[in-house]
């Protein structure tokens, strides 16, 4: 049976210069920062472009240092009525930092990203599907830079009050609440097998939902050129990669009542032509499908919430109450808090 009601979205990540300088090795390479601008002064451009003709909103996960480098293109991206949430400053590797590193990297780009939101602190969300974002964007996600957490990550995210993660990949195709403190033993050659050979343990519920993060559905990987990379060196038809979407949407759409299919972009990879026509291709084939709604990623957190509340003991983000407000087939609903809701249906 066909999927009843199917929600999708671009991330865009915009690693731009910030990539060079923290995870594609180009920190000493004038030529590669310069690619670092074609993806900020060129691809965002086209980006926004390609979403306005579809009138698609999207989420855009900025670096600190992408927002501060591209000032207007930002600019533009937040005027357009995106959603906007977190991704490092120089697009830095969490596992090679200290706690107190990764802390106030965090604290740095979420003020950063207040300032840019005209000084209003992202603990209210407006949710107008009509006009959604026209109004205000927050910044209530987050993507960890290279796809890497360490075990402190969800803990300095619950503690700064990010309503969702999307770098999890415990499912490809349905939200989840993150689990903390997970543990495993490593194998280890050199001692008695007996005290490795144990399960993993699973750790505590939290109340941050994740949006899965997913390596093959995304963009740059196969279809960007890194010098250090011993991978395709940016080789890879796009006509392949849009086959394998399509693919991958068809087995969810056929076997899944309902499901999320959150996409990565970058302006780096998709801002370039032969990516930007198969986009287009990708998202007119999306669109003849009964059921599928474009989204930005904020819309699968809250869409999930609603339906399923997480375990009592479940750690919730700090941060003051939030408001939602959404106007579909005429009525108001309002969540104070993330664990109460009160719904007031209008007048017809």
């Amino acid at each position: 049976m066909p999927a009843k009601r199917v929600l999708i979205s671009f991330g865009v990540d915009v690693d731009a210069v910030a990539g060079w300088l923290g995870s594609y090795g180009g920190e000493n390479s004038p030529l590669d920062i310069s690619r670092g601008m074609f993806a900020g002064e060129v691809g965002v451009p086209r980006l926004l472009k390609l979403f306005g003709k579809y009138k698609i909103k999207t989420t855009w996960f900025i670096p600190g240092h992408s927002l501060e480098t591209f000032p207007e293109q930002m600019a533009a991206v937040r005027d357009a009525g995106h959603e906007i949430g977190l991704h490092g400053y120089s697009h830095e590797n969490p596992t090679a930092l200290s706690v107190q590193q990764q802390k106030d990297i965090l604290d740095h780009t979420y003020d950063l990203l207040t300032v840019f939101n005209n000084g209003i602190p992202p603990k209210v969300n407006v949710f107008l599907p009509m006009i959604y974002l026209h109004i205000l964007n927050f910044d209530q996600g987050s993507v960890a830079p290279w796809w890497e957490v360490c075990k402190e990550g969800v803990q300095l995210l619950l503690d700064k009050g990010i309503e969702y993660d999307h770098s999890g990949m415990a499912h490809d195709c349905q939200a989840y609440y993150l689990r903390d403190e997970d543990t495993w033993a490593k194998i280890n050659y050199s001692a008695d097998a007996n005290t490795w050979m144990k399960p993993l343990k699973r750790g505590k519920e939290t109340g941050l939902v994740c949006i899965p993060g997913n390596w093959y559905l995304d963009d740059l990987p196969p279809m960007m050129f890194i010098k250090s990379s011993p991978n395709s060196q940016g080789w890879v038809n796009p006509r392949d990669l849009e086959e394998m979407w399509k693919d991958m949407f068809t087995y969810c759409y056929n076997n899944e009542e309902e499901f999320i299919f959150p996409i990565t972009i970058h302006p780096d990879v998709s801002g370039r032509p032969q990516v930007l026509l198969m986009l287009e291709r990708f998202i007119e084939w999306v669109n003849t499908h009964d059921n599928v709604h474009w989204v930005p990623m904020i819309e699968m957190v809250q869409e999930f919430r609603r339906k399923n509340k997480p375990v009592s003991y479940a750690q919730m983000p700090k941060g003051e109450p939030q408001l939602w407000l959404s106007y579909g087939n005429i009525h108001i609903e309002l969540d104070i808090g993330i664990g109460a809701s009160i719904k007031l249906p209008s007048a017809d």
